[in-house]
Order: structure tokens, then sequence, then C-alpha cells
């Protein structure tokens, strides 16, 4: 805008003076220097000419190219000039001179010596980059240079045609400018940036104050200095030639030759011109020391030689291999060629040997002597290198054998390319998103990955072939490390055939190709409008959901369910075509959390995502199971005759009142035929007056869905309560939480429906504990917490069909037999041994009397050593109850059977 708003002054002021009546040419830049010249004359008259905008002519020299010389008037000496017919006009190179006027050279020659005002030599080129133009101008006196008060500026006009000086009027508005570094010495830079190549570009140069250059006109692909070539090395081709080879510089819009110099101990020896980016370099020229250079110009048409590339020694001495740098993928065969000069004397190539990492060394029968002088190895099925701390390949190395090995060596990069790609298609089956990965850590710096394909019409062909046309996708690197790129639209039944593509400087790589229909990778969206719930009275998790709409296929689905508010563990339930399915859980009374997922019938493609969580409503479910068991605490009032009972009992479970409570209701039925029912809520004590002979009472549950079916009975009867059952009862205290009670009862009970044992610390004031007993036991662990120096009562109390029958009471611990009552597990797993031994033992005494009387006799305990054999007359036991009860005895005296017997002495 600044260099804009300039120019507009410069325009109202008249310094630039641009004129339609103006007939002038516009100089076309050439790809060569050329001059700018100024002459000035005060016996010359140019009035139709505008200040600024020279008459031009020019010639052309086939030796020396172009040389112009333009003659234009200065603002200040305009007016002192003499109007006069003609206009003087030279062009001038060094060896003639060419003028418009009548006047021979000859007489011109001095004239024009004389009236030089000012010169300047100009150059004008494009970068190789392509991305500015750049002019060079340069003084050739001391009055043409620009002092640091007199700027230089170039204005141009961008367009796509060649426009004459007439129409830059009309282009006005479009004229840009740009400010020239003079800073150099002697030298002014003007650059334009951001060239368009293929258009075409008008400017002009303001040289000094009112002074400006003629029209020249310039198309930035006609002038291009390329970059020079690089990446100069050896090659040996398979014929065992070898050659100098050269990368092309970037970019390059049209084709080059190329310019190979040769110096020859420091002294230019030979030129070549060549269209190849090789040459091939004789023997003889690696028998000394040898630079090369290399450059370049566009091959048709116009343009610059670049510069020299850098110095490249052909010298021999030592190893030469080709290739220098291998990249190729595991499980693949390389070839590496080799010379080896040893003081400047070749070696027989039937005398090389090769050694990997200087550690293993080739088997011979993969040499190959491709001449006398070059030799090449196979490397079969390479494995992927292993890094060796920074070095990132394995060294081959050209010996001679049974000799040395030079220290230059061929790296062998050998990369795992077996990079695995995965694709998905969307539940709305409009996009395919494939995903890939791969170990960094053996991709080589300065590598670019891309993902090709391309697509088969219909399914995947037999064969995939990475030759075929392919395109490319690009992808974005993910957070979690995995490269994305989506197909959109995506065809569902084509064959996509991918692969990923490791491009590097030492070349290119490919994985495994495979070929994906994204029919077959569908990832459904998730089913819709769950819903759980615990059936009433089947008691069942019942799950149902709404399939979606894509794909068209059959699907199974997945239920999950875990309770909730707790550590999450998932349980899983598989149903395959159907909407909806029903699971047995264990607890029906607490919350589930529950999801659903689907996925194609036939395995392909994958499971969708998970549903949106759902969590199931607490409700009763069933009526409860049973009322619960209770027991009764009762007090006589002898005056009235009548007793009060307590009935108490724990609460529910939800588990068994399945799964709310609203309370109990207590149902009696007496003697007299008479019924009725109280309703108590949640209370679990309910009193009440006894009365009757014979009063039954029963507790039921009563929740949501109904009352309890199965309810626990209590019949109080006079008569049945002085029913005597039970023989004898018995408390042992196995440990400080653990009492084991026994009992035994008389012959001939009948109707016996359960037991309730009630025990309680009589060193302490404390409520009765009481416990239910099924009526098919007679022993039964009772666990609390017991001190065995407190006093405490036992009460078994027999259950009839009838009544409750007659307690039995025990108080304290049973001190007999303590120690066998607390190892009475093991007995049980002695026992059959014990009798086992007792046949053999008798069988043994059957067979051989004598032998057993005797041995008897000498096993008979010394009453002197053993305390209860002291008053213990065996030979008595053993003839009143025989063998066996003599053994039993033996074991213990403690046994009622023996009790006569072992007082009697």
């Amino acid at each position: 805008m600044f260099w804009q708003a300039l120019l507009a002054a410069f325009l109202q002021l008249g310094f630039i003076q641009l004129s339609s009546s103006s007939h002038a040419s516009i100089f076309q830049i050439p790809a060569w220097n050329f001059t700018l010249s100024c002459i000035l004359s005060n016996k010359t008259s140019h009035s139709s000419l505008p200040t600024g905008v020279p008459k031009t002519i020019y010639s052309m020299s086939e030796d020396q190219g172009l040389n112009l010389m333009m003659i234009y008037l200065t603002h200040a000496n305009s007016a002192e000039l003499e109007a006069k017919e003609g206009d003087f006009c030279c062009i001038s190179s060094e060896t003639d001179v060419t003028c418009s006027s009548p006047k021979n050279d000859t007489e011109l020659k001095p004239f024009l010596s004389n009236m030089t005002d000012l010169k300047w030599n100009m150059w004008c080129w494009t970068r190789g980059d392509m991305e500015a133009v750049i002019c060079n101008l340069k003084a050739s006196d001391e009055k043409s240079q620009v002092n640091s008060e007199q700027r230089a500026n170039l204005f141009y006009v961008l367009s796509n045609f060649s426009f004459g000086e007439s129409s830059i009027i009309s282009q006005k508005d479009n004229i840009l400018a740009t400010s020239c570094n003079c800073s150099a010495h002697e030298i002014c830079e003007c650059l334009i940036p951001s060239v368009k190549p293929e258009h075409t570009y008008t400017v002009w140069v303001e040289i000094k104050r009112g002074v400006s250059s003629p029209l020249m006109s310039v198309k930035p692909l006609d002038i291009v200095k390329p970059n020079p070539p690089f990446n100069l090395h050896m090659e040996i081709t398979e014929k065992g030639e070898l050659k100098l080879c050269w990368s092309n510089p970037a970019p390059v819009p049209y084709e080059l030759q190329y310019e190979v110099r040769h110096l020859v101990n420091s002294t230019e020896n030979a030129w070549q011109i060549v269209r190849e980016t090789s040459v091939t370099i004789d023997n003889k020229q690696l028998d000394s020391s040898h630079l090369v250079q290399v450059r370049c110009r566009r091959l048709h048409g116009p343009g610059f030689w670049s510069d020299w590339s850098s110095l490249y020694d052909l010298n021999s001495e030592g190893v030469i291999y080709y290739p220098s740098k291998v990249l190729t993928s595991v499980g693949s065969d390389v070839s590496v060629y080799c010379i080896y000069n040893k003081k400047h004397k070749r070696i027989d190539s039937k005398k090389i040997a090769w050694w990997l990492n200087l550690a293993e060394r080739i088997p011979e029968h993969q040499y190959t002597a491709v001449n006398d002088h070059v030799g090449k190895v196979t490397l079969l099925g390479l494995n992927a290198t292993k890094p060796k701390g920074r070095f990132l390949f394995d060294a081959l190395y050209c010996c001679i054998e049974n000799d040395e090995c030079y220290y230059r060596y061929t790296e062998v990069y050998i990369i795992d390319v077996n990079i695995s790609i995965s694709c998905e298609t969307d539940g709305d089956l409009r996009k395919m998103t494939c995903r890939w990965t791969t170990n960094r850590t053996m991709i080589l710096e300065g590598s670019t990955l891309q993902l090709k394909y391309y697509r088969n019409k219909v399914y995947c062909p037999r064969m995939e072939n990475t030759l075929q046309p392919s395109d490319s996708k690009i992808c974005q690197l993910q957070m979690d490390g995995f490269c994305e790129c989506t197909f959109e639209p995506v065809f569902l039944f084509s064959g996509y055939t991918m692969w990923i593509e490791i491009n590097h400087p030492l070349g290119t790589l490919e994985s495994p190709p495979v070929c994906v229909i994204p029919m077959n990778v569908v990832k459904p969206l998730p089913p819709s409008k769950i819903k759980a719930e615990i059936t009433v009275n089947s008691g069942l998790l019942n799950v149902s959901w709404e399939r979606p709409l894509l794909p068209v296929n059959d699907l199974q689905f997945q239920i999950r369910y875990s309770v909730l508010g707790e550590e999450t563990v998932w349980k899983t339930h598989d149903v395959v075509k159907v909407e909806s399915g029903n699971i047995e859980v264990q607890d029906l009374c607490i919350p589930y959390l529950v999801q659903v997922r689907c996925s194609r019938v036939d395995g392909r493609g994958y499971w969708s995502d998970w549903s949106t969580l759902m969590s199931t409503v607490i409700k009763d479910v069933k009526a409860p199971v049973r009322g619960p068991v209770f027991w009764r605490h009762s007090q006589e009032d002898p005056i009235n005759k009548k007793e009060n009972v307590t009935l108490f009992w724990q609460p529910l479970m939800k588990n068994q009142s399945l799964c709310s409570l609203r309370g109990y209701k207590v149902v009696h039925h007496t003697s007299n035929n008479d019924s009725w029912s109280e309703y108590i809520g949640n209370k679990t004590r309910y009193a009440f007056l006894w009365t009757e002979s014979v009063h039954t009472v029963t507790v039921v549950a009563i929740n949501s869905i109904g009352p309890s079916l199965t309810n626990y009975n209590l019949t109080f009867s006079k008569e049945t309560s002085t029913v005597n059952t039970v023989h004898s009862l018995r408390a042992y205290l196995i440990n400080s939480s653990c009492v084991v009670i026994t009992w035994n009862l008389l012959p001939g009970v009948q109707d016996l429906t359960s037991f309730v044992v009630e025990w309680k610390n009589l060193n302490e004031e404390e409520q009765i504990k009481w416990i239910h007993v099924p009526s098919n036991m007679s022993r039964y662990y009772i666990t609390d917490c017991f001190i065995p120096i407190d006093n405490y009562q036992f009460i078994l109390y027999p259950i009839l069909t009838e009544g409750i029958g007659k307690p039995k009471i025990t108080n304290g611990f049973t001190r007999d037999d303590h120690e066998i009552i607390q190892n009475d597990v093991g007995l049980y797993v002695i026992l059959p041994l014990i009798i086992l031994s007792s046949v053999l033992l008798l069988g043994t005494l059957l067979i051989s009397h004598q032998r057993m009387k005797q041995m008897f006799w000498e096993d008979v305990p010394n009453p002197k050593n053993c305390s209860w054999a002291q008053e213990v007359n065996f030979q008595k036991i053993h003839e009143k109850y025989g063998i066996q009860h003599f053994f039993s005895g033996i074991i213990s005296c403690t046994d009622t059977r023996y009790e006569d017997i072992c007082k009697s002495q």
C-alpha cells in the first residue's frame, strides 16, 4: 500500500509520465546481462517523448549477446533542448555502434563518448525455487551511482499477456512497487516476491529521482537460474561399469541439460554436456586424483546455468560400494557390488570376501564375480536390523580374503514393514475409517508414511497388486498414536486394496497389501430404547431393546449386567436374533446396571459400542416366601390362672420378603374354634393373653404382592407342655466361641416337628438367646461368646404338632468326655480305621489263641506306671465280657458299661 501511494504521488507530480502518444517498444529482458545508458544532449529535441520514457532500438549479436543502449531525457534538462525533427537513438557494442541518425557511425563515436550521462549494467533472473525474480543494477561509473539520498525503486504490473506502453495508464491501479536494496557496494538488488512463473511482468526502474528506465517485459519462466545438482555419487551397473550420478534440483518445471567438468590435479581437463543424470566414468580416470563438478540449465528455451555443484572426488583408493546405503524390508534379498583398490591396484574379484558387522562371514555361494574387478554379494531372507546403540543398520564389509577389511562399509537398513491396517464402517454405512500404527523406533528418521489404495468395483481381487494405479489418503495422527484415514462416501461392496508406503531418501518400501470390503467391517450403532426390570412372579431380570436399522443382516446381541453400588463386576448373557432376554439373578431385591451391544450373526464386522446405562428399580416381585420363625416368652399369672405370652422374631431379610415388607399379621386359632387376626405393622414383638387350653398363633409377612403362603405355627397347650420326650441334654464347651449340645430322646417319640434351644449366662442379667433347630438333629453347635468360668443354662424345647413339649434343662458345661467331644470330628474319620484294625486283630487272635493270650499279658500295662489301671482287674474283665469288651475297657474306663468293673477293685 505504501508503494502504491508513492507511485500515485509520482504520477500526480509528473515524475513518472506515461503517455498514450508514445510509441516506444517494450524491451524484452533476456537471460543474460544488458546495459542501461542515458545519453543527454542540448542539441537534440525529443518533444514528442514524455520525460523518463525513452525511445529504444536494440540489435542482436551472436558473439556478444544483446548489448542495449537506451536513450531518454531527464526531467531537469528537457526544457533546454531545442526542437528538431527526428530522434537520436543508438545501440552500441564493443565492436559496433548502430544509430537511427543518418550520420555515419564514424562521426557518432566521439560524440557518443562525450554525451553519455548515466549508465548501469543490469541482470535479472528467477531463483531456483521459483518464488522470486531478482534484478541487480550496477553503476558503471561514479556519476551513475545511487547515493544514500537517492533510492532506486522497481515498479511492475502482472498480466497473463504482454501489452504496449500505451496501456500502462489503464493499469495504474494494478501497479506494484518494491524498494531496491542498495546497501551492497555499487550494486542495487530489486526483488519481486511471490511470482507466477507462467505470467508476464511489465517492469521499469526509477533509477534516480525523475529518471526512469524504459518499460521491460519478462516471463519469470524464461530467466530461471536452477539450483545446482546435488548428491553426486558413484554407482556400479550390473555389467560392472562405473557411473557418476547426481540428483536433480527441485523444483524443476522443465527438462534440464547438464554440464560436467573434470579437474585432474586441480587443472580443468574435460567438459561434457549430457541430458541424463549420470555419466560413465572411464577406468583410467580412477588412477589419479580426479575431481568432478556438475551444473544445469534449461534444455529448450532461454535460461541461466546454475552454479556448479560441490566437488566430488573420484579417488579410487579404498573400496567403492554400490549402493553405499541399502533400505529393504524383512525377508527380502539384497545385492551389493564393490571394487577393492589397494595402493591404486585393483584386487581380483575372486579374492573378495564379504562380512556382516565384521562378525559373520557371508557364505561363498552367495558371491558373484561380475568381472575381473567387480564383486557382488546377495544377502538372502534378511531379518530386521537390531539397533546397536546409535547405529540402526548392519555394516556390510567388502574385504580381501584372508587379509584385511577396509574401514568403509555399506549400511544395510532392514525394516519390518508388517503394518496392520484395520478398517471400520460406521453404523450409518456412510463412511469407512481405517487406522494403522507402526513401531516408530524401527522407522528411519526422515521417512514419511502414506496410505495407498485402489478400489475394485465388486469385492476383492484374487491377487492384490500394488503396481496398479493407486490413490493416496491423507491420514491424521491421533492422540493414541494411530494414524486415521476416512473414506467418504464409501462403496459398500467394493474391495479396497490398501497398503502403507514408506518413503525415504534411500528408497521406498511397501507393507503387505490387505483388501477390505466395507460391508464386512461394519460397526453397528448400539441398540436403543433399553428397558430392564425384575419380572413379577418369575423373578428374572428381563431386558428388552430395539435393534439399529442398519445393517439389515441378522444380529446377535450381548447383555451385560452388574450390581449397582458395588465394584463393577460385569456378567454377560448372549441372545441371537431376538430383541429381549431373561436372566436368572441371585438377588432380586437390589438394583442392576444393564447395557446391550450387537454385531452381525455371521461374525463379520465389529461389536457395536455398549448402549447407554440402564438400571432396574427395586420393587416387590413375589409375596414373601414364608413368614418369620418366632419364639415366645411366657409369664404365668397364678392368681387369675392366665398366662401372658410375648412373641418375638427377627425381621425378614430382603431376599425373604421379596423385596419390601409392609408389615406383619398375627393370626389366632383357639380350641373354641375362635379365629381372629391382628395387623401389627413392622413390629417384631407381640404380646397376648393365653386363657384357653389350646391356642395356636401364626405370624404372616405381607408385602405389595400379598401375604406369605408358608408360615410357621406355634401351638400353646397345657396338656402337651407336660409331655416328656427328651431323655438327656449335655453341653460341651469347645472353645470360647463355640458350645456343642447333644441330646437323646426317649423311645417312641412321634409328631416331633422341631426343637428350640435357649441359653443364657446365669452370672449376668441378659436376654434369653434362642435358635430354631430341625427335628432330625441330635447335636447342634452354638456360636456365641462364652466365658468358661461363668455358669450357663441351656434349655431344649421339643416342638410337637400339638404344642410345646416339656423342656430339658442343663446348667453348666458337661465335663465328662470333654476331650472326646472336642475331637468327635476326628473320631468320625478314624472310626472306620479302628473297626478295620479290630477285625484284623480278632482274626489273628482266633488263629493263634495261645499266642495272642501270651501277647496280651505281655502288653498289660503296669499298674504302678498307669494311674487309670491301678485298681482294674483285667482278668475279671476278660472272663466276664470277652476280649472285645476287654479292649474297649482299655480304651476308656469312663464307659458306663464298665463302671462296676472299674470301681470293684
